[in-house]
């Protein structure tokens, strides 16, 4: 397996067009617990995640990826913008010095961006959150590399599918975090809209190969 500089730009790319075509249901979902603006921050977020990411020029993916992140962050300095930004640059200082990624390196990627958000997020999984979708992506991650899956397309796949179950286990969970926590009592059998942007980073992934 082997995950180059160039489909790390396709990967980006393809999460600044994820985000970009769910933003509306982003919004939607956000408005009934939030500020109504994932869908919009997301958007923005990842596009100049993805610009920053086609300007790279160096060969280090580790430093590529710490400059998607930071990039996000800049841009849509709000609190989902900064943790998904955060996810990437954890996961850039595990990966620094990488000129290409295999098996073992997508999992580093998958487990430092899950502890980034988590790091800076301080919430846990089961709280209905992003992190509901980034651990599970993570562990099913390690365990297929573990298992000996090598390539990409099936590894990714295997991560994304982690990820849509993530999803789908939020419908069932209270939220315990800010506003999502004052109207917890109608989101039941709602899923979790970070947990969706979760999903939408390895669905990404999943596309790209």
């Amino acid at each position: 397996m082997e995950i180059t500089r160039e489909d790390i730009v396709r990967f980006i790319k393809k999460a600044s067009e994820e985000m970009d075509a769910n933003k509306d249901y982003l919004i939607e979902l956000d408005a009934a617990s939030g500020d109504g603006d994932l869908g919009m921050t997301m958007s923005k977020g990842f596009q100049a995640g993805a610009e920053a990411g086609e300007a790279f020029g160096e060969d280090d993916l580790g430093k590529m990826i710490f400059k998607i992140g930071s990039a996000i962050a800049a841009k849509v300095p709000s609190t989902m913008g900064t943790l998904m930004g955060s996810g990437f640059v954890e996961a850039g200082k595990a990966l620094k010095g990488k000129k290409s990624l295999g098996a073992e390196d997508f999992v580093s990627f998958c487990q430092a961006y899950y502890h980034g958000v988590q790091k800076r997020g301080k919430a846990s999984p089961g709280d209905r959150t992003v992190l509901d979708a980034l651990k599970p992506a993570a562990d099913a991650a390690a365990e297929a590399a573990a298992a000996g899956t090598d390539d990409p397309k099936e590894l990714t796949r295997i991560a994304y599918e982690a990820a849509l179950s993530g999803v789908e286990a939020t419908k069932s969970m209270a939220p315990v975090h800010g506003k999502a926590y004052v109207h917890r009592e109608k989101l039941a059998g709602v899923p979790d809209q970070g947990a969706i942007v979760g999903s939408l980073l390895y669905k990404a992934w999943a596309e790209t190969f």
